[in-house]
């Protein structure tokens, strides 16, 4: 996949491109049906499948406060979409100068100038341009006039049974209730998280007898608190493994961690970068009268962990 970080890295206009366009945060499976739809269409034309999405999200150039957590941080998802099969992936930094560009010269300069767009894949509430003004009716407006196809693609529900569609918004809920098993038929994957490891305050091999990997979370979204069966990988390997989310109450600090023990592993991980995929919650965090007891339900937390990995 060719990856292009700014407009004007763009040299020359791309052969028939077919794009799709958004911020594809969590790149679930309705992000992924339109990564499928472009390539379909592009094959289709002998073109180039191309997304452009933007960094940083635009909600937090435009809003500043009150932002939500982001589902994949920008290295994941690019990895996401790379894996999607797609030609090109233009990222555009995301600026209240980008923002004032109007909908018909994003259309005519950008799209179709630039990038030679042939043909655009969108969802149902799509919007673009200065204000949002854009909207598909417009789009479909401009299409008639300027020579190019639009496509809106159909919503995919979130369950058979449900009415709801898939959306970053209904994935980040049910991350944030700790609800990851749901999460991940949204996802098409479990939810992960990912960090260098670094020292913690030598408890968990010291004092209980499971040492743990420490990672401190950034700018992305964090399950409910609580204690959730994992799997952890680095480099190539794969390991099952029990991660806490919280507070460790019975310690009494109340320093906020997230911290996984590494099933059957002992080697030293400090400044690894790690991947933590969620894949059942399996309790909430509580506090133990001591230290022993704590223990005692760790080994009761793996023994669980290992049926539901197994």
């Amino acid at each position: 996949m060719e990856l292009v970080e700014h407009i004007d890295n763009i040299k020359k206009p791309y052969d028939n491109a077919v794009i799709t366009i958004g911020n594809f945060d969590g790149v679930h499976i309705g992000h992924q049906a339109l990564f499928h739809e472009v390539i379909e269409k592009a094959d289709a034309i002998d073109g180039t499948s191309i997304v452009m999405t933007f960094e940083p999200h635009p909600v937090r150039v435009l809003k500043q406060n009150g932002h939500p957590p982001l589902i994949t941080l920008y290295e994941q998802k690019l990895e996401l979409i790379e894996s999607s099969g797609i030609d090109v992936l233009i990222c555009i930094p995301f600026t209240m100068e980008f923002a004032a560009i109007s909908a018909k010269e994003f259309v005519e300069d950008i799209l179709l100038t630039r990038i030679g767009m042939r043909t655009i894949v969108v969802g149902q509430d799509y919007t673009f341009g200065k204000n949002r003004k854009g909207d598909i009716k417009l789009l479909q407006t401009y299409a008639k006039t300027l020579g190019f196809e639009v496509i809106v693609a159909d919503w995919i529900l979130a369950l058979n049974k449900s009415p709801d569609r898939i959306s970053s918004t209904r994935t980040r809920k049910l991350v944030m209730a700790g609800n990851v098993a749901e999460a991940q038929k949204l996802l098409g994957r479990h939810y992960q998280i990912r960090g260098v490891v670094t020292t913690g305050r030598n408890r968990g091999g010291r004092l209980l007898g499971f040492p743990t990997a420490n990672i401190i979370l950034h700018d992305e979204l964090c399950p409910k608190t609580g204690v959730y069966a994992v799997t952890v990988e680095f480099g190539n390997q794969r390991h099952k493994g029990v991660a806490n989310i919280g507070f460790c109450p019975t310690f009494g600090d109340q320093i906020f961690s997230v911290e996984a023990h590494i099933l059957d592993f002992n080697e030293n991980l400090y400044d690894r970068k790690i991947r933590v995929n969620f894949v059942q919650r399996i309790r909430d965090e509580r506090k133990f009268s001591n230290i022993s007891e704590l223990s005692d339900q760790i080994k009761k937390d793996i023994v669980k962990t290992r049926k539901i990995l197994s």
